[in-house]
């Protein structure tokens, strides 16, 4: 399917493999690229996701790609907490608003929302398009609701022409986690950190040091690791607040496949289990701290999380990486080591004008503090980071 009305056209294709090579390298440096999308279809995660890729085309030459999916939401994931009677009432009326089959730019189990882009072309013509283009896609697929997800700062400009002319409106989404040291050292990391944040992170790894671990980084785990990453996944899964995707064994044994991928595993000695695991992908200059499952019946002084940190900056440093990005979610202990938070932001439409107008009342509601119970706390000690919509 092909739209299009000035220079540039948009085609929809089903497979990663479909779109040309060079088009996944015009994506944002960073970030996922093919093999990512690749595991997600190949996986089975059709009952959460169907996937499409728009090809942007000038003349007849492809300069640019923008992953889609399409899933079923539940807006209480977004809704401040306060608004869900009025928006249950609501749901009495219109029964899909508490549901809505959604339409997205990007990709799901990321934290940026990526459009890859030649950089010869207009991009904010090449945004509209593909505004368009996804607007026609979603009505075919029935989805009433579209949203360009979890758009990074410096994309938002891009989108600025589409909220002007009321064609979407902004969101405050989960912000981004992310570490920068000046070099590849360990040293340079520490000096990052308050001395506060610095001190308490050194007693943390000193008493999980003295706890009966071992931590290993496993490139290419056996099929009995896959069984107990697979299992930690879930135990954190379940104990999630947030829950956005459901990987399966599949994914994890496709993507430790793929070379950008270490697990970092802690076990308890003399032959015990595996306790805690982390899934990191070196994405050119940048660590990406992906996935993670903890044993939460270990005891609390052999501080996991911060252990499988500390893994992840010796990784860095072995790779001469100096970036580091950790997702969304789980604030507190991010903060903690040093992490900045990246604003990211939902550019949103939807189809029934009613529909929209509440969905656009509700947004303005939205913010950090109503996402995320650590980002309330945060925010009380630091109120100057409250994002902004469009800045």
């Amino acid at each position: 399917m092909t739209s299009g009305a000035g220079p540039y056209a948009v085609t929809w294709i089903r497979s990663a493999r479909e779109v040309p090579d060079d088009l996944w390298r015009c994506l944002p440096p960073g970030v996922e690229g093919r093999w990512w999308y690749e595991a997600l279809e190949d996986c089975g995660l059709e009952d959460q996701f169907e996937f499409f890729y728009g090809l942007i085309i000038a003349g007849h030459r492809p300069v640019g790609v923008a992953p889609a999916f399409v899933m079923d939401v539940p807006i209480r994931l977004v809704a401040p907490e306060e608004l869900l009677p009025v928006l249950n009432l609501l749901g009495r009326m219109f029964p899909r608003v508490l549901h809505q089959r959604t339409l997205f730019v990007g990709s799901p189990c990321s934290d940026e929302g990526a459009v890859g882009l030649a950089p010869d072309i207009d991009r904010r013509q090449a945004y509209r398009e593909i505004n368009r283009a996804v607007q026609t896609l979603a009505d075919r697929l029935k989805a009433p609701m579209r949203v360009w997800k979890d758009v990074p700062q410096g994309a938002r400009s891009d989108l600025a022409p589409l909220v002007t002319d009321h064609s979407l409106f902004p969101m405050v989404s989960f912000p981004g986690t992310i570490v920068k040291f000046p070099e590849p050292a360990k040293a340079s990391y520490f000096d990052t950190l308050k001395s506060s944040r610095r001190n308490k992170l050194k007693k943390k790894l000193k008493s999980s040091s003295e706890a009966p671990l071992d931590v290993t980084i496993v490139e290419a785990p056996t099929a009995a690791e896959i069984d107990e990453i697979v299992d930690l996944f879930m135990k954190t899964y379940h104990k999630g607040k947030t829950k956005f995707e459901r990987l399966n064994r599949t994914f994890f044994e496709l993507i430790a496949k793929i070379p950008e991928s270490s697990f970092i595993v802690i076990r308890q000695r003399a032959g015990a289990g595996m306790v805690a695991f982390m899934l990191c992908f070196t994405v050119k200059d940048r660590i990406i701290n992906k996935f993670i499952g903890i044993d939460y019946d270990t005891p609390k002084d052999w501080f996991l999380y911060f252990r499988l940190w500390d893994a992840v900056v010796d990784l860095a440093v072995g790779k001469g990486v100096t970036t580091v990005q950790s997702g969304q979610t789980g604030y507190s202990a991010k903060i903690e080591t040093g992490h900045a938070l990246e604003p990211m932001t939902n550019y949103v439409r939807h189809r029934n004008p009613l529909v929209h107008w509440i969905y656009k009342a509700v947004a303005k509601s939205i913010n950090w503090e109503t996402l995320d119970e650590d980002l309330e706390v945060f925010l009380k000690a630091y109120p100057d980071h409250r994002p902004k919509l469009g800045e």
